[in-house]
């Protein structure tokens, strides 16, 4: 069930009733609804991969007990590995079996004794990269003492199959999210309310601004060989508004359909485009996979050697690259962003800014303007290994340096007014609301009522009379 769907739109309201109204004050009760919409919601796509779901779920619910249970630390790591090996080894095969035949394949040709594998017709489960961190971050966070393990097979199995966020995160760590399903519950009308407004500005995000983008970019996608350097640049450039605009999107609608519900998500994005090198865009941009990676390495790993912190920065956005996908593509991205966070680390004019950009000010200073002119730059040029993956590393060389050498003597493809223009009016918005959870976080200042509700009406119709391309989730691939 797409969150920009009329199904959805209905399917709320359905399970907000019954939720607060006849299930009120009944925890375990509304547990077992959020269990059952859940499953609704996720077997809209794909009934097939509800098992899916179930079986991850009861093996970790189940691994927390016998890691309980255990009267010695071999014990307990015993049933870790367990969880970890069956849970890599699931999505392993689900998301990586033929990429690894693929490349097993390539490095013998490459070696002058070509072999041929058996490839499987498989179909990647939507969310499946999400879920199993999720289930995963239990039986790490019992282990390291960090959560108790729950026998509530209720609130665990809500906790894993939340479905605002259950097909594309916010990935949430266990000590962060269960006990949110553990505790009662009490309906708070500020937080629904803004809730509803960061679902709005979410809707407009995917909708307005990515899927009339979308348009744009697939027509660029379908005859890359034709277009001239400036329109390549033009094409990274809106190609990464429109991963912004859709993953942040999608990560605005669940944590405001959370908090309708009465639980807190993590922040996923936080206005990344306004950071003024590449650490601090990855301390807003997709903020749960990077956490989720980062703190479970550092545990995993000593740190005794003062280059371990290097060592460990590689190997996270290694991850970070692979996890999004099975292409070399995505591989090569991650460990640019590596490259660029080390060099960062070891230079020792290094940025160590904890504040939002203009901290006080309208207009940022000139510094502050290259810094971010600087950082997404070398964002969308590495990007363009993401959304260009598909196709082999040379081709998308090719196009890369064909973006720099034509990029400024020769004239664009542009996208319609329409995308541009929301576009700018999304960037603006933002900037304005840079140090706000969200773009329609009213808490430090709030508006007089008839400013909100033209706010809200205007951003309503926009969405209504704009957002007719409807497409899936980029991130729903992942």
């Amino acid at each position: 069930m797409n969150f920009a769907s009329l199904e959805f739109a209905v399917f709320v309201p359905i399970v907000f009733v019954l939720y607060w109204f006849v299930l009120k004050g009944r925890t375990r009760a509304q547990n077992f609804m959020i269990i059952i919409a859940s499953y609704i919601f996720y077997g809209w796509w794909d009934y097939r991969f509800l098992g899916l779901i179930a079986l991850s779920s009861l093996l970790d619910f189940l691994i927390g007990i016998a890691m309980d249970n255990a009267d010695d630390e071999r014990r307990r790591k015993l049933w870790l590995t367990l969880s970890i090996v069956v849970n890599l080894s699931i999505l392993a095969f689900f998301k990586y079996y033929n990429f690894f035949l693929e490349s097993l394949e390539d490095a013998f040709t490459l070696f002058g004794h070509p072999i041929t594998t058996h490839r499987l017709d498989i179909i990647l489960p939507v969310g499946i990269s999400f879920y199993t961190l999720q289930t995963m971050s239990y039986s790490l966070d019992v282990y390291h003492g960090k959560v108790k393990p729950t026998r509530d097979p209720i609130a665990f199995f809500s906790f894993v199959s939340f479905f605002p966020q259950l097909v594309a995160g916010p990935i949430e760590r266990a000590s962060n999210f269960l006990p949110q399903f553990l505790r009662k519950r009490v309906f708070s009308h500020d937080a629904a309310v803004d809730g509803m407004r960061q679902i709005l500005w979410g809707l407009f995000k995917k909708v307005v601004v990515a899927d009339n983008i979308g348009l744009y970019n697939m027509e660029v996608m379908s005859n890359l060989d034709e277009h001239n350097g400036s329109t390549y640049l033009v094409f990274m450039l809106f190609q990464s508004i429109t991963f912004y605009c859709d993953f942040s999107g999608y990560s605005d609608i669940a944590i405001g359909t959370g908090r309708l519900f009465g639980f807190n998500l993590m922040r996923n994005f936080h206005f990344p485009f306004y950071s003024r090198n590449i650490a601090e865009f990855w301390q807003r941009w997709h903020i749960s996979l990077v956490t989720w990676i980062r703190v479970y390495i550092v545990l995993a790993l000593k740190k005794d050697n003062p280059y371990s912190k290097y060592f460990i920065l590689t190997l996270v956005f290694f991850l970070t690259g692979l996890w999004h996908g099975a292409r070399w593509g995505f591989v090569v991205w991650g460990l640019l962003q590596a490259v660029f966070m080390v060099i960062l680390y070891i230079s020792p004019k290094r940025s160590r800014d904890k504040e939002y950009v203009a901290q006080g000010s309208f207009w940022p200073n000139w510094l502050e303007i290259s810094q971010m002119l600087r950082t997404n730059l070398v964002f969308i040029y590495t990007l363009s290994f993401v959304f260009l993956a598909s196709l082999p590393m040379t081709e998308i060389l090719k196009f890369q340096l064909k973006a720099v050498m034509e990029g400024f003597t020769t004239v664009p493809v542009l996208p319609s007014k329409v995308p541009i223009f929301f576009s700018l009016v999304m960037l603006v918005v933002e900037w304005f609301q840079r140090g706000r959870e969200h773009a329609l976080d009213f808490s430090a200042y709030m508006p007089p009522t008839w400013l909100r509700w033209v706010i809200y009406f205007v951003l309503f119709f926009i969405v209504l009379f704009f957002g007719t391309h409807a497409m899936a989730f980029i991130y729903f691939q992942f």
